[in-house]
């Protein structure tokens, strides 16, 4: 990675698991960090106390981005506490929680990540980046059937990709490069345990066809790389058993 000293990353839906880790390895290399939770500051406040205990910099901000306000809260505290932003990693994802309603999946995998990007662009300079997080079951989506449990999220977060590669022409236009990393199931999230828990043995399953499956940490790894990795706009880095998808 490079050195990322005089930098900003916002990383949605980092109060824990992946989103956390990749807060930490970024403000390893250097980069000032907007920590974003919707509901769990005492989480977010961790993070951001590990990062400064570890000489790092960042900052908690409790936003819902399925709000218009949520979205604006997030780059204003970019802007106001570290004077910019230059990588976005958009990792909050959802809509296996069944008391969120019917079309939270989409109005949060696909709307809300377009309003964040929209937004960010607006103050994001020329050489920035947005990286955007998804799974191989819903990048394949169209091609390959997953979990009967996981497919409207799977498909939700397809749309959300679908409408964020539209906008690679505006953010060209701006000099801003976007990469999709691509991750099989992971070790330890909140998505795997519910999946596994509506459908008994798919954890398991997944991992005898993938060969292993990587943890919350190494996948974490994998995204803090692609933020400033030499790589081509509207790039997809697979992570892990995607040779099962693409047979």
């Amino acid at each position: 990675m490079a050195d990322l000293t005089g930098k900003t990353a916002l990383i949605t839906g980092s109060s824990r698991g992946i989103g956390a880790d990749v807060a930490k390895f970024l403000a390893a290399e250097g980069a000032a960090v907007v920590v974003n939770y919707r509901q769990k500051a005492p989480r977010a406040n961790k993070v951001v106390a590990e990062i400064e205990a570890a000489g790092g910099k960042a900052v908690a901000v409790g936003a819902d981005l399925t709000a218009a306000e949520g979205v604006k809260a997030l780059v204003d505290a970019a802007v106001s506490n570290f004077g910019g932003l230059d990588y976005l990693v958009l990792n909050a994802s959802g809509g296996m929680e069944t008391s969120m309603g019917s079309d939270y999946a989409l109005a949060l995998n696909r709307d809300a990540q377009v309003a964040m990007l929209e937004a960010a662009a607006e103050v994001m300079p020329a050489g920035s980046r947005v990286v955007f997080i998804t799974s191989h079951q819903a990048h394949f989506i169209n091609d390959v059937a997953t979990m009967d449990a996981y497919e409207p999220v799977a498909r939700s977060k397809r749309a959300g990709e679908d409408a964020l590669r539209a906008l690679i022409p505006d953010m060209d236009a701006k000099g801003i490069s976007f990469v999709v990393v691509s991750g099989d199931m992971i070790e330890g999230t909140i998505t795997a345990t519910l999946l596994d828990r509506a459908q008994p043995g798919a954890i398991e399953a997944r991992r005898a066809d993938a060969g292993r499956l990587y943890s919350v940490a190494e996948f974490a790894a994998e995204v803090a790389k692609a933020v400033t990795a030499d790589l081509p706009t509207g790039h997809t880095e697979y992570v892990g058993g995607a040779e099962s998808f693409r047979k």
